[in-house]
Parts: structure tokens; C-alpha cells; sequence
């Protein structure tokens, strides 16, 4: 990065913000302000969804259907476990289509943090979900009925194959994207669910053994809890202002402090703004005085092309007066 010459000290401070707009704005200088809200889900995502909800609610009356006629608790179960991912693609879908819309007076950021709080309430959906589904477990287990394993066993192959698929249209935008994610690990969990189910009713076929129906279904619990544990623990750290878990904050400090004319880095502060899409602030001492809005614009778009930092606002100060963070000085 090229070091301008300072500026005078009357200039005091300085913000220089991201502000993401969809459009942009040249002003003429090597760093230029170049204003981007990243919004827009990748393409042709809308679709997935709605394929995906189609496919999962033609499961959920299969499953239900046969497990009321086969006294199956693990296709019931199976089943519930397919309304509520049912319900949870349809929060993460509105969020998505919530993430599109622009920014408000009121709502400055957008409405993108709507896809945290459908990773968190997609989790709550799951948990509850658990929580009948092992109740009913125990009662069969304690007593027993008659499964029918091969109905079992078509249903529970039928549910694979379409959870599969519904898992594989996610798969591309999982890696960047936590409220996608939870749709991904919900489908992938699904079809690992019905490949256990669909086993469970080949051994009540040849064995009799009605018993391991319940128990699969407990397995099954065993399974989702873990998977949304995770997603729930992330969704909720994110709600709460956390640093996003792929954040490295030391790697930000450190490229801030290493910048020439910077003495001090301080009130640093990293947040989501979305599933997808980061903000912080930082307060940089340097006191030969600000460097012009070409060398801050230089930081602001480095921060958004290698750290993630989609929306950064930098104060510039001299370091003639001492700034103490509101938020550590509380009593």
C-alpha cells in the first residue's frame, strides 16, 4: 500500500466507511469509494428452496401416512423430524428473500441479520421437534406393537433418495453461508436418518424384532441433536454480536497495526450483519495526522476483499486525547 503525505493536523478525525449501496461511486483518487451491499443470494437459490420444501412435504404425508398404517415410531418420527426441516426451510427461505431487500431509514444494515435469527429459530424448531419424538420412543418401548418392516422400508429408502437429492441442491452455498448450511446439514441428516430407518425395518423383516423401531428412533434423536447443536451454538453467538467463528481478529489487528503511519489500533470491534456478511470498526491513532481518504479507502477495501470485513468504518485520530471505549468503562 502506497503512504500519502500527511495531511494536516486540523483534519482531526475522520470516518471512512463501506457503506455497500448497489451502486457505486468513483471520486477520482487511486483508492476510490466503491460502495457494494452484497445482498443478492447466489443464483437461482429461490428455486432450491422451493423444490426442496416441495419434495420434503411430499415425504412428510408419505411418512406419516405409513407410519400410523406400519406402527412405525421411526418413520412417525422421521416424519416429524421432516415437517420441522419443512417449517425451518421456509425461515430460511424468507430470510433469503429478506437478505434482498435494500436498506431503510430505519433499518440502515438491511434486513440481513434475519437469517441469523432463522438459524436460531431453525434449531429451536429441531430441538422441540427431539423432545416428542423421544417421548414417544420410550412409550413404544415400553410397550411394544407390531411393525410392519418392508412399509418401512420402501418409505423410509423413498425418504433417502429425496433427502439426498434436497442435500445436494444445498451443498454449493453451505460452505459460505450459515442460514444455507442449516439446510444443508438438515437434508444430509435426513437421508443418513432414512438410510438408518430403512435398515431398521430390513432386520424387523427378517427377525421380528418390533423392538429395534423405538431404539432407532431414540438413534435418530441422538443424531439431530448433535448436528444442531452446533448450528444453534453458532446462530446464537451470532445474535449476540459474536465474533463470526471465521473471523481471525489477531490476523485484522496485526494488518491494521502493520500499516505505515499507524501508532495504535484500538475499539476494535467485529459482528455479523448477516449469514453471509460482516461489519466492524476500529479506531487507528496516527499522529502525523490523516493520510487522505485515497489511503483509508486502500484499508476499507482491503478489509472487505481479504478479511471479510463487508461493511468497515475507520476513525482516524491523532492521539492528542484519550478515547476510552463506552462499552469497557461500563460500572
Amino acid at each position: 500500500m502506497t503512504t500519502h503525505t500527511p495531511h494536516s493536523h486540523e483534519q482531526g478525525h475522520a470516518d471512512a466507511h463501506d457503506h455497500d449501496h448497489s451502486h457505486s461511486h468513483d471520486h477520482g483518487h487511486g483508492g476510490g469509494h466503491q460502495h457494494h451491499h452484497h445482498h443478492a443470494p447466489q443464483e437461482g437459490q429461490g428455486r432450491t428452496f422451493a423444490l426442496a420444501v416441495g419434495l420434503n412435504m411430499l415425504i412428510v404425508i408419505v411418512q406419516g401416512i405409513y407410519g400410523f398404517i406400519a406402527h412405525s415410531t421411526a418413520l412417525l418420527a422421521d416424519a416429524g423430524h421432516n415437517l420441522s426441516d419443512v417449517l425451518g426451510l421456509l425461515l430460511a427461505w424468507a430470510a433469503v428473500w429478506l437478505g434482498k431487500r435494500q436498506p431503510s431509514p430505519r433499518y440502515t444494515f438491511g434486513l440481513g441479520s434475519s437469517s441469523i435469527l432463522a438459524s436460531l429459530a431453525n434449531a429451536a424448531l429441531l430441538l422441540f421437534a427431539c423432545g416428542a419424538i423421544v417421548l414417544e420412543s420410550i412409550q413404544r418401548l415400553l410397550n411394544p406393537a407390531p411393525v410392519a418392516g418392508l412399509d418401512v422400508f420402501i418409505v423410509a429408502t423413498l425418504g433417502l433418495v429425496v433427502n439426498g437429492f434436497s442435500a445436494w441442491l444445498f451443498m454449493r452455498g453451505s460452505k459460505d453461508d450459515l442460514n444455507v448450511r442449516g439446510a444443508f446439514l438438515h437434508m444430509a441428516a435426513d437421508a443418513a436418518i432414512s438410510a438408518a430407518v430403512a435398515v431398521s425395518g430390513l432386520v424387523i423383516l427378517f427377525s421380528g424384532w418390533s423392538w429395534i423401531d423405538p431404539l432407532m428412533s431414540l438413534v435418530v434423536v441422538s443424531v439431530i441433536v448433535y448436528g444442531t447443536w452446533g448450528l444453534g451454538r453458532d446462530a446464537m453467538r451470532l445474535a449476540m454480536a459474536a465474533v463470526p467463528p471465521s473471523v481471525d481478529m489477531p490476523r485484522i489487528e496485526k494488518y491494521l497495526s502493520d500499516i505505515p503511519g499507524v501508532d495504535d489500533v484500538h475499539d476494535l470491534h467485529v459482528w455479523a450483519l448477516s449469514t453471509t456478511e460482516n461489519a466492524m470498526t476500529a479506531h487507528l491513532v496516527m499522529r502525523e495526522g490523516h493520510p487522505g481518504d485515497a489511503f483509508v479507502d486502500g484499508i476499507v477495501r482491503t478489509l472487505r476483499e481479504d478479511y471479510a470485513m463487508h461493511h468497515a468504518t475507520l476513525q482516524v485520530e491523532l492521539g492528542t486525547t484519550h478515547h476510552a471505549c463506552a462499552l469497557h468503562t461500563r460500572s
